[in-house]
């Protein structure tokens, strides 16, 4: 990497569920205290950085994804001075520290909302409307978590828009003093030393003033009919084009303070808000929702989602298969298997892209199958029995043998899953084919290789379930091969040409080579 190549350009990102991580002191949830206390694991990856799901107060309607206070710790994780422990133990690691930083919404517990509520100075910091006169809501706008994006108030004899959970009231970026307020919690976290940050919903900053209603969306997808809100296209309630201006503002907040790092979630229509960005307009980076939502392995989602991006030839992607919103990468693709885990790892960590990578991904974990009483996620005791949510891919980090799979003393606050006990990372680090083996050696071979950390991405035709791509940079030529289907692998030259440097033989295999 050249002097002037910034740090984040192709590096790899460790994402923490904070509260499913590691729990230090028995009472059943994962915390800061936990996350130092496994730095020295985190480390040996060969990751670059790390984010942190947040770790704000919040009331847990959602979470975390519902912060009371922006400038606080959550108690169940810890304190500022154990937050301010993990920033300086990552650094003295050589890891980044990245925070994920939810602006586009507020916990309703939140002072400014209850400032709000009394109309005073901060009655405009959120987004409110009077109700139609039969009581119904101001427009057709649809919540992510069903049912009208707006909530009556008798406070306030009018309605406030929340895109998420009720309890999640949306804030005004086009309000000034609101939208000061946000960019002065960025500011007061990089002052702590933080890296830098993951934006969550970051195509949501802005809604149409004049609430016009969402167009429908009549395409007759297997992804309309899993969510009442996929009726609509989200052109006015978010994913407005001019969103890109807000983004521009966080950018110029983030890049007053050297060597820092900002990328964005854009789970809706990203080539309309600013998702693929070029380097001088936007947040530095970010990732859509096409690879997370993918469900059948094989050739073309690889493809089709890298031939999009590259319509953005400006803009640095962030790759992800995982994240604690979607079913893990081995369930969703195949059927949770150490073979299927193996193959997309390769294929990850050798795509153009800074790489996020889930907690529990690199030891190839499935989806945990947990029951209705056991969820704690609004999503799936919305959708039970059609949607399960997203509780299956939080469920506790498999460290050591045990009933808790070494998390805890105490009963975790979503179980251990059984589908992890023989993958804890004790089991793993002790064999070398592991998946774990695996995840290092791959991110040591992409460490060790500008052309798959910075390096252009050029497919190769191949015989179907293939997908071949050559990376390149500066001289240095690498070929990726990888066989995404359980029959024999199709004979093609990509298995023999140049120097071996990485491989796995047989179905779900692969082949990295040098040119």
């Amino acid at each position: 990497m050249t002097q002037s190549t910034p740090w984040w350009r192709g590096a790899s990102v460790y994402h923490i569920y904070v509260r499913s991580f590691f729990d230090s002191d028995g009472d059943g949830h994962g915390d800061l205290q936990g996350v130092l206390a496994k730095l020295d694991y985190i480390q040996s990856l060969g990751v670059d950085a790390i984010w942190l799901s947040p770790v704000h107060p919040s009331p847990n309607r959602d979470w975390g994804y519902d912060v009371s206070d922006y400038h606080g710790v959550h108690p169940d994780y810890g304190t500022m001075d154990d937050l301010q422990a993990v920033i300086d133990g990552a650094h003295a690691r050589g890891m980044k520290l990245l925070l994920d930083e939810v602006l586009a919404h507020t916990s309703d517990e939140h002072a400014w909302f209850r400032e709000s509520l009394k109309g005073g100075d901060k009655a405009d910091w959120y987004v409110w409307a009077p109700l139609k006169d039969d009581g119904t809501a101001p427009n057709n706008w649809l919540s992510a978590f069903g049912g009208p994006a707006w909530a009556y108030q008798p406070l306030m004899r009018q309605a406030y828009h929340h895109k998420f959970l009720r309890q999640q009231p949306k804030l005004n970026w086009r309000h000034a003093p609101a939208r000061a307020a946000a960019l002065e919690v960025l500011d007061f976290w990089l002052s702590k030393g933080v890296d830098g940050f993951r934006l969550d919903v970051a195509n949501a900053y802005l809604h149409d003033p004049a609430l016009t209603d969402n167009p429908v969306d009549d395409s007759d997808t297997g992804l309309r009919w899993s969510a009442a809100a996929n009726f609509q296209r989200h052109f006015n309630d978010s994913n407005l084009v001019e969103n890109i201006e807000a983004l521009d503002a966080v950018r110029r907040t983030v890049d007053a303070h050297p060597d820092r790092f900002v990328f964005g979630e854009f789970s809706e229509e990203a080539d309309r808000c600013g998702g693929f960005a070029a380097p001088d307009e936007g947040l530095h980076a970010g990732y859509s929702f096409p690879l997370l939502i993918a469900r059948r392995m094989g050739p073309d989602f690889i493809r089709n989602h890298m031939e999009l991006l590259a319509r953005y030839p400006d803009h640095w992607p962030c790759i992800t298969f995982s994240n604690h919103d979607v079913p893990r990468t081995p369930s969703r693709f195949g059927d949770g298997s150490l073979p299927v885990a193996k193959v997309m790892l390769a294929l990850l960590l050798t795509l153009r892209g800074s790489i996020l990578l889930y907690q529990g991904e690199e030891l190839g974990l499935p989806e945990a199958d947990l029951t209705r009483e056991q969820l704690k996620d609004p999503v799936g005791d919305l959708y039970w029995p059609a949607h399960k949510g997203r509780d299956g891919c939080r469920t506790p980090m498999p460290w050591a043998p045990g009933e808790h799979l070494g998390f805890s003393t105490a009963t975790p606050w979503l179980p251990a899953a059984p589908e992890h006990a023989g993958l804890t990372v004790a089991a793993q680090e002790a064999d070398p084919d592991s998946a774990l083996a695996l995840s290092k050696a791959l991110l040591a071979l992409r460490r060790a290789h500008p052309a798959l950390r910075l390096g252009g991405l050029t497919f190769r035709d191949a015989p179907s379930p293939m997908a071949v791509f050559e990376r390149s940079w500066e001289g240095e030529r690498l070929l990726c091969a990888f066989s995404l289907g359980a029959e024999a692998p199709p004979a093609d030259p990509a298995w023999q040409e140049g120097e071996t440097l990485l491989e796995a033989a047989g179905p779900f295999g692969f082949r990295i080579a040098r040119l």
